[in-house]
């Protein structure tokens, strides 16, 4: 399951052997920018049992020279609501608009998978990711931070797909 956006990236569906990237990638931003929670360790250290079992998906982004620098994913919370989550890229390949490549790739995903309510969780020092957010569909809301805002200590930022 390749999918291929440009001569020198391509997004790749979950597989065990890429599992150790779904943490590492999202432990270096985490770790640059905040404390990894333990919800965080338990989601990227097991993202088969945390997402891909639970009827989530994880994505990669796979670049030609750089190998693999990003992934992104969709934790299902039951009743057709997704949370868009764990979208990171190595700090190596930032500049390549891989974020906002992943993130358009990921929207039309949750679109054919018929997601009713898609959702992300962040905070405000996150200015560049909120930034691209608002820029591809997503609008701050009060509802979802009530709902799901308190998952992670960090959050004080909620946006939920409107387009």
């Amino acid at each position: 399951d390749i999918v291929s956006m440009n001569n020198n990236i391509e997004i790749l569906v979950f597989r065990d052997d890429l599992a150790f990237y779904f943490e590492s990638i999202n432990a270096q931003w985490i770790n640059d920018m905040f404390v990894l929670e333990d919800i965080d360790k338990q989601v990227l250290q097991q993202p088969r049992k945390h997402i891909i079992d639970k009827g989530g998906k994880v994505w990669f982004v796979k670049h030609a020279t750089l190998g693999i620098i990003g992934t992104c994913a969709l934790l299902n919370k039951g009743n057709g609501n997704f949370e868009l989550t764990k979208m990171g890229v190595l700090d190596t390949a930032r500049g390549l608009k891989v974020g906002e490549i992943l993130l358009r790739y990921v929207i039309q995903e949750a679109k054919k998978m018929h997601v009713t309510c898609l959702f992300l969780l962040t905070n405000a020092k996150c200015e560049a990711a909120i930034h691209l957010y608002a820029k591809n569909g997503f609008e701050h809301d009060k509802q979802i931070m009530q709902t799901y805002g308190q998952s992670y200590e960090r959050c004080n930022v909620a946006m939920r797909f409107i387009a």
